[in-house]
C-alpha cells in the first residue's frame, strides 16, 4: 500500500509515504490532522489537474509530506494493523 522511501523535503516537509489515489491521501491526511499532525499533498503528473477537472486522481500517485519532527509519529499512526480473522484458531499462535 506505502512505497517506501529516503526521508527528503519539500516545502518544509519531510517525505512520509506515497498514497496510490486521493481516496487514500485523503484517509491518510484525515487521520493524520486528527492526531494533530500538519500534511501536504504533492501531487505526481498531471494528478491534481485531475481531480479539480474529474474530482478524483485515481491515476496518479499523492506523496504525503510531514514536519520533520512529526515524522516517527507520522509513521507509527498510519502502519497498516492486521485484522483479527473469523476462526479463532487461525491467531492463536500455538
Amino acid at each position: 500500500m506505502f512505497e517506501k522511501m529516503q526521508a527528503k523535503g519539500w516545502r518544509n516537509g519531510v517525505y512520509l509515504t506515497t498514497a496510490m489515489n486521493s481516496l487514500e491521501a485523503d484517509i491518510l491526511e484525515s487521520k493524520l490532522r486528527g492526531e494533530g499532525i500538519p500534511v501536504i499533498k504533492r501531487y505526481k503528473g498531471a494528478g491534481n489537474a485531475m481531480e479539480i477537472i474529474m474530482g478524483s486522481s485515481y491515476s496518479y500517485p499523492i506523496e504525503l509530506y510531514v514536519p520533520e519532527e512529526t515524522l516517527e509519529d507520522a509513521r507509527n499512526i498510519i502502519v497498516a494493523i492486521p485484522l483479527l480473522s473469523e476462526d479463532p484458531d487461525e491467531d492463536d499462535p500455538q
